[in-house]
């Protein structure tokens, strides 16, 4: 059974939020203006909530969170396009079950003994990544057989939520393993985490830089696995 939220905060079940890290202003107007086209429900309003200056992905998505009294907050990067023009319909139909705390797009199963959703056995979902001018991979995972698959993790370029709970700054003072962490919060509190079914059609476009991964990404492992650690059942 899921517990409540952690915030004794009113929250207007009218709302999305919009949550974004921002350093790239040219990436982020793109990306905002996708969110702007999405088809809004009757009833519905959103809003945009640009964090600047972040110490920590977490920092800012809770600067982001304490910033908004929206029931319904999407935190997604700021190379995230979101071309799903019926995005917060499909979002408010999963999120008419309440033990569903969290959307991602991709993500795992069932973590991995490394913590590393991408390790997993059974990763679901799908995102198209356009990495290079003239170079778009479609990165399609298994599919559910229904309309969601329930995950323990999922990729952090697009999280939306129900739930007003923090993000842990006090643990992820960087850029790394932030969503896995805040995925394990919901499952804590009872809440489930799923992806949904993309085989028409995928919901977002990411366009990172192909880089290396960062060594500081090994330091908020072990951060990670000394918090979660114990709670991870790995499939064998």
């Amino acid at each position: 059974m899921a517990e409540r939220n952690d915030s004794a905060r009113r929250l207007d079940e009218g709302k999305v939020a919009f949550v974004t890290c921002v350093n790239d202003e040219a990436w982020y107007q793109e990306a905002r203006a996708y969110m702007e086209s999405l088809d809004v429900p009757a009833g519905m309003k959103t809003e945009f909530i640009p964090v600047r200056q972040a110490a920590s992905m977490c920092a800012g998505y809770e600067e982001g969170r304490l910033a908004s009294d929206a029931k319904y907050k999407v935190y997604l990067h700021q190379d995230t396009l979101v071309v799903n023009k019926s995005l917060i319909a499909d979002l408010l139909d999963l999120f008419a079950d309440a033990t569903i705390g969290a959307v991602g797009v991709i993500g795992c199963r069932s973590l991995p003994k490394s913590g590393i959703w991408w390790d997993g056995m059974r990763n679901y979902g799908r995102v198209l990544h356009a990495c290079e001018p003239e170079s778009v991979v479609d990165s399609e995972c298994m599919e559910p057989d229904g309309d969601y698959m329930e995950v323990e993790a999922v990729d952090g370029l697009f999280i939306a939520t129900q739930c007003d709970i923090a993000w842990r700054a006090d643990l992820f003072t960087g850029w790394h393993l932030y969503d896995t962490s805040y995925c394990r919060e919901l499952q804590r509190r009872g809440f489930r985490v799923v992806v949904p079914n993309q085989s028409a059609d995928f919901w977002c476009i990411h366009c990172p830089k192909e880089k290396p991964l960062a060594a500081s990404y090994r330091t908020y492992q072990k951060v990670f696995l000394r918090e979660y650690g114990a709670e991870l059942h790995p499939e064998v």
